[in-house]
């Protein structure tokens, strides 16, 4: 089969239960989707220095409330995502599309993670190493970091970078450097997130780097009351369409897309996990592990989760030669929020969603939670996704059972 890329054809979703047998790998099907970030993921409703999971919560809602007049009558807020336009692809393009990349005639060479001293980057880089060379940049410590694996301990956005490619023997880069701070200023997120990613490219075009694999999630889709049961790759990305502070994270992906196009010779893997639940200190982890988490009052979505281990596996998985295009990743299952409350042993505290809509703009204003009101839409309304082409293309089964996922977030890094 040809290396050119084709568009897909319209597929219907997978029902929950169906089950389906692993294809071929030697030549997988190219069909790639436009495509939006990493990020957007639920935000720990509160910080502990708030008051932490013995924080008196009903009087704090009271005290909300009050100051923002808000009554507590548990109405529904009415859906408005009619007529919602999908975010526009980026006009940002690598500098190095125009150049046609020099592919190496083997594989042979080094793996390159960005971002590697993350929770997930730790995770990723010592299951890769074991087959692989691996080489990271992350400007922060790789703590417990194996003697085998190269660390280039500085900014991703520096000169530095180019210097790592150009020394050669890289076979693939593993894309985790993301941003997702919301604390930070618009222009650090963009020069970080949007051009760090940019120069990432570039360096892969001019040195002839003939593989990458891009960490998105299934987030970027965006939690709706008009979405389907199940999302494929060809649904509309509608994640920053409510929330203005993750486009920088969809132009990301948007760059990445329009990479897959403008460069076939470079076997491109855009991933897009479901919650990725475990140690790692993402928002849907840190919610979770709250003793007494707020959930909106009427809303009892299905949730899907994922293990932090089935998404390293999915990264190595996605780094075998042949492999390319978007996948969705999906954990072992579907279940409600309640069902998820009630594996950890949790007794959430349910307020009305105004109330809470309300409540959280003014104390993420005044920087008393990491939790955006934007973002309420994700214990509110449903975001799955439908897993069939990573199962069938790549390979990918989740080896981790619903209940030791969730029960993931427990886990000390």
């Amino acid at each position: 089969m040809s290396d050119t890329p084709r568009r897909p054809a319209a597929r219907a979703p997978r029902k929950p239960g169906e089950t389906t047998s692993s294809g071929s790998l030697a030549a997988p099907r190219v069909e790639p989707t436009i495509v939006p970030s990493a990020s957007g993921e639920l935000r720990a409703f509160f910080e502990t220095s708030v008051g932490g999971p013995a924080a008196d919560l009903e009087s704090l809602a009271q005290t909300i409330g009050a100051e923002v007049g808000v009554a507590a009558t548990g109405e529904l807020p009415s859906a408005t995502s009619a007529g919602r336009a999908s975010v526009a692809p980026s006009r940002h393009s690598s500098a190095g599309d125009s150049l046609t990349p020099r592919i190496p005639n083997d594989w042979d060479g080094a793996v390159l993670v960005t971002g590697i001293c993350g929770r997930l980057g730790r995770l990723v880089a010592r299951l890769l190493h074991r087959e692989d060379r691996v080489v990271g940049i992350d400007r922060r410590p790789f703590v417990g970091k194996p003697k085998d694996i190269v660390h280039h301990q500085f900014d991703l956005r520096r000169k530095k970078t180019r210097d790592v490619f150009r020394a050669g023997g890289i076979r693939a880069v593993v894309h985790l450097g993301i941003m997702h701070d919301l604390r930070a200023s618009t222009k650090e997120h963009h020069t970080w997130n949007v051009v760090g990613f940019q120069k990432v490219l570039e360096y892969m075009t001019q040195y002839g780097v003939p593989k990458l694999v891009v960490l998105s999630s299934a987030n970027v889709y965006g939690p709706s009351p008009e979405n389907p049961q199940f999302l494929t790759e060809d649904a509309p990305l509608l994640g920053a369409q409510q929330f203005s502070e993750i486009r920088d994270l969809v132009e990301v992906d948007h760059l990445a897309q329009s990479f897959f196009w403008k460069n076939p010779q470079v076997e491109t893997v855009i991933l897009r996990p479901c919650h990725i639940l475990g140690s790692v200190r993402n928002a849907p982890s840190n919610y979770l592990r709250l003793e007494r988490p707020i959930k909106a009052m009427g809303f009892d979505p299905m949730v899907q989760v994922i293990h932090e281990r089935d998404v390293a596996e999915a990264v190595r998985l996605s780094l075998r030669r042949g492999v390319r295009g978007i996948f969705n990743l999906r954990g072992p299952g579907e279940l409600p929020l309640s069902h998820i409350f009630r594996i950890l042993g949790r007794r959430p505290l349910s307020m009305p969603a105004g109330l809470l809509e309300a409540g959280l703009k003014r104390l993420f204003r005044y920087r008393m939670t990491s939790f955006p009101s934007p973002e309420i839409d994700h214990i509110r309304y449903v975001c799955m996704v439908d897993d069939t082409r990573a199962r069938k293309e790549l390979g990918f089964a989740p080896r981790y059972d619903i209940e030791d996922t969730v029960r993931a977030v427990t886990e000390i890094a």
